[in-house]
């Protein structure tokens, strides 16, 4: 990024006569469309390992995995948001021509990763490792939705940014109660919470259920309004990513099945205990807001859809017009 930042100074020092690092200057110099491509590149890729996008997502799990329950939600539910807003505020409007060009090729990573990411969920055996995978999957999503150049599908990802910061927080918070009671963040050490801790597997349902999109729950907006924008533009890719969500259902509902279902043993009756006052007092909010905004989400779209049309106004991008075919008139003269 450092490298095209430079780039960046020197082209607006040849068309304006003093560099600048100014966003409405660089945003108004209307830069050549093959400088531009290696601009964007340095970037983009910059974002791309913030976000994390697949291929360069492998940071994410680790750190996720060693790092505390509060530090988790700080990095997956805050921190990473910097690489798609990064896309989303500055990759397109000051490399419009560029950020057009290379959308094709995003478009099947984007969707690679919403599957890879949520096959590898499935296979994890760590909780806090299987979360951060999850998240490699909704990334997807929405680079899908802003690469989909749709009004829909931007104010779906700019939706999805926010949703995502709730919901897995939510399940970093409960797991974090979990581990500092069982000593393990290992899925195969639980088993049964239900039976000893009936509201917190009630509570860690409810914040499963947000991750998977369930309908009246804040993900499941933001999804929505992803894969219809992308429909619209690029059908194939937004039939096939509708298999992460058949894919979530099956990490989340087998993470639930694993840990809170069934008999528990002797080590999770000794160690589990109900959710405390002060841990309801952090979660109970976090979930208000995911049932809230399952309902409400103009809350959030009411300020982003204004910034979501300045933007597709900057890169030239339209929606797409719905085609009707006109139905033949019976008994029509021949």
């Amino acid at each position: 990024m450092l490298a095209a930042i430079i780039g960046l100074y020197v082209v607006s020092v040849q068309m304006t006569g003093t560099g600048s690092f100014d966003y409405t200057t660089l945003v108004a110099l209307n830069i050549d469309p093959d400088t531009q491509k290696l601009l964007f590149l340095g970037v983009f890729f910059a974002f791309a390992v913030k976000a994390p996008m697949v291929p360069v997502h492998t940071w994410l799990p680790d750190a996720a995995g060693e790092a505390t329950p509060g530090s988790a939600v700080l990095l997956v539910g805050v921190l990473d948001k910097v690489g798609t807003f990064g896309m989303l505020r500055y990759c397109l409007p000051i490399f419009p021509d560029a950020s057009v060009y290379y959308a094709p090729v995003i478009i099947i990573i984007a969707v690679v990763g919403i599957i890879y990411g949520a096959l590898l969920a499935i296979g994890q055996s760590d909780i806090k490792r299987l979360i951060a995978y999850t998240s490699i999957s909704h990334f997807g999503f929405i680079v899908l939705g802003i690469f989909a150049f749709t009004t829909l599908s931007q104010s779906g990802s700019a939706l999805y940014m926010v949703n995502h910061g709730f919901s897995t927080a939510a399940l970093f918070l409960l797991a974090g109660f979990l581990i500092s009671r069982r000593g393990s963040q290992l899925i195969a050490d639980f088993g049964g919470v239900a039976k000893v801790a009936p509201l917190m597997a009630g509570l860690f349902l409810v914040a499963g259920l947000s991750s998977l999109a369930l309908p009246g729950l804040s993900t499941f907006v933001s999804e929505f309004l992803v894969l219809v924008g992308t429909f619209t533009r690029y059908p194939v890719a937004a039939a096939v990513a509708t298999v992460g969500i058949i894919l979530a259902a099956v990490y989340v509902l087998w993470l639930y099945q694993r840990t809170m279902t069934g008999e528990p043993g002797d080590e999770v009756r000794a160690s589990v205990t109900e959710i405390k006052g002060r841990e309801v007092v952090a979660i109970i909010p976090v979930l208000a807001i995911i049932v809230a905004l399952g309902f409400v989400p103009q809350v959030v779209l009411n300020v982003v859809n204004p910034a979501v049309g300045r933007t597709m106004q900057s890169i030239g991008a339209t929606d797409p017009q719905p085609q009707v075919v006109a139905a033949p008139v019976q008994g029509a003269a021949k």
